[in-house]
């Protein structure tokens, strides 16, 4: 069982037409999706946005669905300058970049108490998104690196910078981190993929709503194929 998430439901709304045998069921003010994609079976849910929202609903989606891994899709905002708006980030690993408790010596997004603050993707599952991209969007380009998540839409190039410069990130969102560590805490793999929509910079509001839509095609086109090669 595929599980796939995305924050709004034009990200998802594509997905849950394709599906066949569609059942729905309503748990935390979410509604989940379960039937087939490209002959998987998947979960597809709109989790809202935020981490508070993505981690609750990838713990619904490990409890009550019990999927072999999840896949989190939507857009972000580019903090590399090779990488432009189009083009498809698949997260080596995730971070959250608002965690802060260097008020107890901790450095910044280190999580207290906790082994790992830093989420290691699943191998399997990037490489089969590297080959499935290059198929069914062959003019853009595909890169993976650190997925950075916060609390926080990001549009001035200050903060942009920053996030670049301490946590060496590929884009920046809103849930991908708290998906990642729900995920390594109930021991399922997961991969973050995220179409680049703007450049997390003073022009974002601007890049977002005239992108959004192109990029939210990417990720689309990318997620049917990865379907259909997963076994």
């Amino acid at each position: 069982m595929i599980g796939i998430i995305g924050a709004m439901d034009e990200e998802v709304s594509r997905l849950k037409e394709v599906m066949t045998d569609v059942e729905i069921s309503k748990k935390a003010g979410m509604d989940f999706y379960k039937g087939k994609l490209q002959g998987k079976e998947a979960v597809v849910v709109r989790s809202g946005i935020g981490k508070v929202n993505a981690g609750i609903c990838t713990q619904i989606l490990a409890d009550d669905f019990q999927v072999d891994c999840v896949i989190n899709t939507g857009i972000a905002g580019s903090l590399n300058a090779q990488i432009d708006i189009g083009d498809i980030v698949l997260s080596s690993d995730a971070l959250q970049h608002d965690m802060d408790a260097t008020g107890f010596g901790y450095e910044m997004s280190v999580i207290p108490r906790m082994p790992v603050s830093v989420f290691q993707a699943d191998g399997h599952l990037i490489e089969v998104a590297k080959q499935a991209c290059q198929k069914v969007n062959p003019d853009i380009k595909t890169f993976v690196g650190r997925v950075v998540s916060g609390d926080q839409f990001i549009s001035n190039k200050e903060k942009k910078n920053w996030l670049e410069e301490q946590f060496h990130g590929f884009c920046t969102e809103m849930e991908g981190a708290a998906i990642a560590q729900a995920a390594y805490l109930n021991g399922i793999p997961f991969l973050i993929i995220r179409a680049i929509s703007d450049k997390a910079d003073d022009s974002a509001g601007m890049d977002y709503s005239v992108f959004e839509a192109q990029a939210i095609r990417h990720s689309v086109n990318l997620l049917l194929e990865m379907c259909a090669q997963l076994s």
